[in-house]
């Protein structure tokens, strides 16, 4: 089970999105726990504050060290040197649009993790000494600027609930999905990933689903012709396709085989012929 403890200054907010598909059904399967954390429960003075001016002046407000810090230390969560220490299964991340981009990857360190403490960062920022010494890293969602952490962190919650063990109702379900770094461990001895073929850092391949003829557009006929060694490579190579058409960046880390290799080849000569 993954402990997830959410501190923001808007609690009310996760009321939404922590309600409903995967993430509702792991909850009550008591797969992950959520718990949000109302910042301004750990301030001290009559108006709750939580955001100061930046010292050496400038636009906006930055949120205080003190209360962040005092949020944490309630949780029970060890100090960042302790936690490094001790290879402790418990990380402290601080979303901000300074940090690394998440991605499937990330989604898969933090799926091994027992805890995970997302700091949902407000105005114009946190205090620096929240990220040097309490945040074990810095995560942004994307390159660009949000109002607020808390989109961002629904969305970690999201993407690694549905890694846990039990989350979906398929356990293949997550490794064909799009960006999955895992590959399948079972191979059909024909050199095609066996059934319906992992992703491996790809985007997924195309689906399609009943009526077979829709407004003029068909289902492609290797999808019903029976034959599953050729529906493999049907399938392995449209990933490849919408790959190399939409995210050509992430064939660079792609695991790719000598056979996919021959398809992206092949594909990239089709292309250019159609120019």
């Amino acid at each position: 089970m993954i402990q997830f403890d959410v501190i923001t200054i808007f609690p009310d907010f996760f009321r939404g999105p922590l309600d409903y598909g995967i993430v509702r059904r792991a909850r009550e399967a008591g797969l992950i726990e959520v718990a949000v954390n109302d910042l301004r429960t750990h301030t001290h003075d009559r108006h709750k504050t939580v955001d100061d001016r930046p010292f050496g002046g400038g636009e906006g407000m930055v949120l205080k060290a003190e209360p962040i810090f005092e949020c944490v230390e309630a949780l029970g969560i060890s100090a960042r040197e302790e936690r490094s220490a001790s290879a402790s299964k418990e990380t402290v991340i601080l979303l901000s649009p300074q940090g690394r981009i998440f991605d499937q990857g990330v989604a898969e360190e933090l799926a091994k993790l027992d805890r995970v403490v997302l700091i949902c960062g407000r105005y114009e920022g946190v205090d620096e000494r929240i990220a040097d010494a309490l945040a074990d890293r810095e995560i942004s969602v994307g390159n660009f600027v949000l109002s607020g952490g808390e989109l961002g962190a629904a969305i970690i919650v999201d993407a690694v609930a549905r890694l846990v063990p039990g989350a979906l109702g398929n356990a293949a379900s997550n490794q064909q999905e799009s960006f999955s770094s895992r590959m399948d461990p079972v191979n059909s001895g024909d050199g095609v990933p066996s059934s319906t073929c992992t992703s491996g850092g790809l985007l997924d391949y195309p689906h399609y689903t009943r009526p077979a003829e829709f407004r003029g557009m068909g289902v492609p006929e290797v999808l019903s012709s029976g034959n599953h060694v050729e529906i493999r490579k049907w399938r392995r190579k449209k990933a490849l396709e919408k790959t190399l058409r939409n995210r050509p960046d992430l064939l660079e880390q792609a695991e790719l085989s000598e056979e996919d290799k021959k398809l992206v080849a092949q594909i990239r000569k089709e292309r250019a012929a159609g120019n």
